[in-house]
Parts: C-alpha cells; sequence; structure tokens
C-alpha cells in the first residue's frame, strides 16, 4: 500500500485547546486507517522573534515551518516514495506551495480548522495592534496557497467551505465535521438526579470571541435569570472582577478535569458572536449528554443536530426564554441520546470513517 505523510503541528500528549485536540484525533484516526503506512512529521512550536524570522512569517515560515524543516519534509516524502500528504492547517499553506511545486505528483490533502483570515481578522479588529495584523496578513497569504494548491480541502462545515470560495476562488472539496477523543469517565446507566445547587456552565479559554460574549451574557441575560453561571477556562481568572456578580456569576479558571463540572452542570451555554470553524464546546457538552444554550454561531457546524441539542438564541430575550424553559425541562443530567449524537457524528470513530472515504477516493482509484 502507498505511504501518507502527515505534517502537523507537534502533538501534545494532553492537549487543552480545541485544534490541538482536533490534531491529535486526526493523527489517531489516520493511525487506526493506516498503521504502519502512516509516516509522521510534526513541526516544532516556536514564534518569530527575531526580524529575519518576522519578515519570513509573511513568506509562510509561520508555526513552526522554515526552509529547514520544508527540506527535511521533502526529503522524507521523497526517500518514502509518499503518495499522499495531509497537511493539518490552513496556515502550513507555504510547505503545500512547495509540495506542489517540487513534487506535483504527490496528492496534497490540507485539513482546514477553520478559514484562519475570518479567525485573525476578528482577532485583529479587536486588539488592533500592529502585531495581530501581521498575524492577520501572514495566515491569510498561507492560507490562500492552501486553498488554491491543495489537491483536497476538508473543512468543518459548509459555511467554512462558502467562505473558502468567496475568499480564494475553491470551497471544500469534503465537509468533515469536528471531532473529540472521549473524555466521558463512565456513561451512567440510568440519567442522574440533578444536583440540588443548578449551575449553568460556559467553558472556554481567554480569547476574543469567548470573553466578548460571556461579557455580553453577563450585562444582558444573567441579571434576568434565576440559575447561577459559571465560567470555566484558563485565563478567565484573569476576568473575574469584570465578569462575577455574587450568587449569579462564579469565575473558577482552570480547572484539572472538565468531566466533573458536566457533570453536576444543569446545561451548557455557549454566548459565542464571532469566529470561524465549529466551537469545541458544543461537541463536548453532547459527548457528557449536555444540553446547550448557545447562538446561531455556537451551532453553526451543527445545524443538523441544532434542534435536539439545544436552544438557538440571537437576543437577550431568547436567552432568557430559553434558560427558563432549559430550567424547567431538564430534570437529569446525563441525557443518553444526546450522548447518541455524539457518537454518531462527532466521535473519533464517526471522524475515522470520514477520513477512510477521503482517503480511499485516490486509493481505490
Amino acid at each position: 500500500m502507498p505511504i501518507l505523510l502527515l505534517v502537523t503541528k507537534q502533538l501534545d500528549t494532553a492537549p487543552k485547546g480545541g485544534r490541538e485536540m482536533l490534531c491529535k484525533l486526526n493523527h489517531v484516526a489516520l493511525s487506526t486507517i493506516l498503521g504502519k503506512q502512516l509516516l509522521l512529521f510534526e513541526l516544532p512550536q516556536t514564534k518569530p522573534t527575531k526580524p529575519r524570522e518576522i519578515f519570513n512569517a509573511f513568506r509562510g515560515h509561520i508555526d513552526g515551518l522554515t526552509e529547514q524543516t520544508i527540506h527535511q519534509a521533502l526529503k522524507l516524502i521523497q526517500s518514502e516514495n509518499v503518495r499522499q500528504v495531509v497537511v493539518d492547517g490552513s496556515n502550513l499553506g507555504c510547505f503545500v506551495a512547495t509540495l506542489k511545486r517540487s513534487l506535483p505528483h504527490v496528492e496534497v490533502i490540507t485539513f482546514f480548522h477553520n478559514v484562519e483570515a475570518l479567525f485573525f481578522w476578528g482577532a485583529f479588529t479587536t486588539t488592533t495592534t500592529p502585531r495581530a495584523l501581521a498575524v492577520f496578513i501572514a495566515n491569510f497569504l498561507a492560507e490562500r496557497k492552501a486553498a488554491r494548491l491543495s489537491d483536497k480541502r476538508i473543512c468543518l462545515s459548509e459555511r467554512d467551505s462558502r467562505l473558502l470560495k468567496y475568499l480564494y476562488g475553491k470551497g471544500a472539496s469534503h465537509i468533515a465535521p469536528i471531532a473529540l477523543e472521549d473524555k466521558l469517565p463512565d456513561a451512567p446507566i440510568a440519567p442522574l438526579l440533578v444536583a440540588a445547587e443548578p449551575f449553568a456552565l460556559f467553558v472556554g479559554g481567554n480569547f476574543y470571541a469567548n470573553r466578548d460574549g460571556i461579557a455580553w451574557f453577563v450585562q444582558h441575560v444573567a441579571p434576568r435569570v434565576d440559575i447561577k453561571i459559571c465560567v470555566v477556562g484558563k485565563g478567565m481568572e484573569d476576568l473575574r472582577a469584570q465578569l462575577e456578580i455574587p450568587g449569579r456569576v462564579e469565575v473558577i479558571g482552570p480547572v484539572d478535569s472538565l468531566a466533573e463540572w458536566y457533570r453536576r452542570a444543569r446545561f451548557v451555554i455557549a454566548p459565542i458572536f464571532d469566529g470561524s470553524g465549529m466551537k469545541t464546546k458544543v461537541a463536548e457538552a453532547l459527548m457528557h449528554g449536555k444540553k446547550v444554550v448557545g447562538t446561531a454561531e455556537a451551532f453553526s457546524g451543527y445545524e443538523q443536530v441544532a434542534t435536539r441539542a439545544g436552544w438557538c438564541c440571537s437576543s437577550p430575550i431568547e436567552f432568557v426564554s430559553a434558560i427558563n424553559a432549559a430550567c424547567t425541562t431538564i430534570t437529569s443530567s446525563f441525557d443518553p441520546e444526546l450522548r447518541a449524537l455524539y457518537e454518531e457524528h462527532y466521535s473519533l470513530s464517526a471522524a475515522t470513517a470520514r477520513l477512510a472515504e477521503v482517503l480511499g477516493e485516490a486509493r481505490d482509484s
């Protein structure tokens, strides 16, 4: 069988962020499909600091790509007679361009975790610093190469595919929704009773879309509902003074394990108004058998399950109404039907089946 090479960011044994978790899961899925026919090339974690490194970022040398690492990967492809390469991230477009120029017969499949240009443009409009602008430009230029030169483009959602088409002239060749490694310790045999002091859970790290979303919620919704909100996520403790309302909103910050917080929560809130890709917190909630009260942005990519997964809201009044309904109708801490949605659409086995289909098209031809 032909050899496949996976080019990805350095994999973490215990990833925390959504992208890092999906990178690790993609590697596990590909290993399951290919076994010894899979080669792995991990890019080192680096940040440009010197003037030359910053200049090279605009050439696409970002997230561990350098002249040296690109040369090493090309040498490996030639020595092992690699026929297919999966590039895990559209920000690695410089490598895609070099590979197609040097070895045009090798099929390149790029996995778009989101539309990087939109993501970093949102970050820039929030901070408007020279560095944020530079990061946006560097990622836009790299992603344009990945979109235009890859043989296959995997997007998480139809929305991302349309954005890709609008920006670069090519949409997705395949749609593969987000998937997560199963973190549920033991699925309850029967639903458990809700805790005596119920709370709704917000999960997310301290980056602009999460900050803006939970700040909006605290201002416009939290004072009008009769359930406590717990905010969990790395860096959120820095916003404690801004977000906390005694008896209504409590900022927890980072935790060692989310499983217990999900188990005790009545439901999950996702007031997210900006971003790209798919929101990890929705799939994570379904994994733990929890309903979600969120925005259309939070449910982007989840359209086929949204009505079963929870409530989609666009205004404070809709959030208040949905939360009141959730408080009334949710009587257990684990819904097996929601867990089944995760297993069918967003689990490792689901992702493995989708990637096998993408790879199989070329291998069977």
